[in-house]
């Protein structure tokens, strides 16, 4: 029998919620143990449940996702935050993986990729989707900028 991973996903989007929610209902590993519209809402479940990994959207209402990744780091040491967004700026990709967040993964990854994002980031691993990853390699390999 394998481990169940325990699950909170954060998105202001409700839309998006039910559908990762129906998505990871089909894997037998994962146990989805909370829904949050907000960061300061997801903040408050990890309190209650410290669940083991965290899909947490970037822009919300009240608490960003950054924050959120910060507190919920602070609060529960364990839990595993994976940053699942639109967005990929160099700016946006560093602010999440120096808050805590030990994946950071786009919104248009199939099911079985976020699957095994899930996964490795329950056992610690970091998990990057390609286009950060680009994101990333191209910001290491600038040219210093000219200047002061």
């Amino acid at each position: 029998m394998t481990e169940t991973i325990r699950i909170i996903i954060a998105d202001d989007h409700s839309m998006v919620r039910k559908g990762l929610v129906v998505l990871l209902s089909d894997f037998e590993d994962f146990d989805i143990i909370g829904e949050a519209s907000d960061g300061e809402y997801a903040l408050d479940i990890c309190r209650q449940e410290c669940p083991d990994v965290v899909l947490m959207d970037m822009i919300m209402p009240r608490m960003d996702g950054i924050t959120a990744t910060q507190q919920i780091r602070e609060a529960c040491p364990k839990t595993q935050v994976v940053i699942l967004t639109s967005f990929s700026t160099e700016e946006q990709v560093q602010s999440a993986l120096k808050a805590g967040a030990v994946g950071y993964v786009m919104k248009d990854v199939s099911g079985d990729e976020l699957a095994n994002a899930i996964r490795r980031a329950y056992k610690g691993e970091s998990v990057l989707s390609p286009e950060v990853t680009q994101v990333l390699i191209h910001a290491t390999t600038r040219p210093p900028a000219l200047g002061h």
